[in-house]
């Protein structure tokens, strides 16, 4: 998986500067850049650490996008032996998403976290979509179809905006920062005054190539419409590039009805 093109899109959205972001967490902007560009590996989970920070996302997020252990599952796993073979226990039973999340709330129940010692929620996608908004198998012949296609179902959510003011934002937006986060996935978004946040989804029947940060063509494509850029937006976009980092695409090829896709996307976001 390609990090280096989800810290360039977070970074872009939050309207920092490769030179303001790297001064922030002491390091070069020349390093920034290789990272950004997948010239250099994925930093520390220390430096990760610090770039999600001023980010204002979950370094969970970054974390699983660069698949790094976080220093604070390494450091608990040392003190307390124990919690490596309940890992590898959870491990071989293949749990389901759905199933962990059963794990996870009676782990809230019984062994409640302390206050500031769990990252806040992030805001699923779920919500966002309806059968109507998902569109399975679509034969497009290039990127502009696309925006077409998704811009037409963001639109129709949304009372009185036009199609062609939302295929307008979509463009421009693209043109400040690539959407591709690799996994052959995409996530074009807008930020339009008076926008009910929105979501359109997209599978492709064929793959269409272009510049993308890991070569692989792009299969799924996820659209966001919002009123207004913020850090929501922000960690909704990290957890994204997350989702296409473990495989979204290949959850949702094979699919062939709206309500599948919506109900496979559902147990992925509760996996994680």
């Amino acid at each position: 998986m390609h990090l280096g093109a989800t810290l360039r899109l977070l970074r872009t959205d939050a309207g920092l500067s490769l030179r303001d972001l790297a001064r922030r967490i002491g390091v070069s902007s020349a390093y920034l850049s290789r990272v950004e560009n997948g010239v250099d590996a994925p930093p520390t989970p220390e430096r990760l650490s610090a770039i999600a920070r001023e980010l204002r996302v979950p370094s969970s997020l970054l974390m699983d996008v660069a698949n790094r252990m976080s220093p604070s599952v390494a450091a608990y796993m040392e003190e307390v032996p124990g919690a490596g073979a309940l890992f590898l226990d959870i491990a071989q039973r293949r749990l389901s998403g759905l199933q962990l999340a059963r794990v996870r709330d009676f782990l809230d129940a019984e062994f409640p976290a302390a206050p500031g010692r769990r990252d806040a929620p992030v805001p699923p996608l779920a919500p966002l979509l309806a059968p109507e908004r998902v569109v399975v198998q679509l034969s497009c012949a290039d990127w502009d179809d696309v925006l077409d296609v998704v811009a037409e179902r963001l639109a129709s959510s949304q009372p009185g905006m036009d199609v062609a003011r939302v295929v307008g934002g979509l463009k421009r937006h693209r043109e400040e920062s690539s959407c591709a986060v690799g996994g052959g996935v995409a996530v074009p978004h807008s930020f339009l005054p008076g926008a009910v946040p929105t979501a359109a989804l997209v599978t492709l029947a064929t793959p269409l190539a272009g510049d993308t940060p890991d070569g692989k063509p792009l299969r799924v494509v996820v659209a966001i419409l919002d009123a207004e850029r913020g850090n929501p937006q922000l960690v909704r976009l990290a957890h994204l590039a997350r989702l296409a980092a473990h495989g979204l695409a290949d959850r949702l090829l094979g699919l062939s009805q709206p309500a599948q896709v919506l109900s496979s996307l559902e147990e992925l976001e509760a996996l994680r």
